[in-house]
C-alpha cells in the first residue's frame, strides 16, 4: 500500500501540473484510500483503552511540552 500511496501522490502532482481537475480528484481519492488502508485515516485500529488524541492541538494533550528540547 505504501507503493500505491506514492504512485497516487505522484498522480496528484501530475494532474495539478496539467490542470486536469478530474484526474486530480481521482488521484486524491486514491491517496485517501491508500491512507485508510495503511491506518493513517479512518477509525482507530488499536484497542488498548488509551484515549485518542488525534485531531487535538499538542498543547491540549498529555504530550504538551514533549516537542521542546532539553537544554
Amino acid at each position: 500500500m505504501v507503493g500505491e500511496l506514492m504512485d497516487a501522490r505522484r498522480a496528484v502532482g501530475s494532474a495539478m501540473k496539467q490542470g486536469d481537475k478530474t484526474a486530480q480528484k481521482a488521484a486524491r481519492s486514491r491517496v485517501h484510500a491508500a491512507k485508510v488502508a495503511l491506518g493513517e485515516r479512518g477509525p482507530v485500529w488499536w484497542d488498548d483503552g488509551a484515549p485518542d488524541y488525534n485531531r487535538h492541538l499538542l498543547k491540549n494533550t498529555p504530550y504538551a511540552g514533549a516537542d521542546t528540547k532539553d537544554g
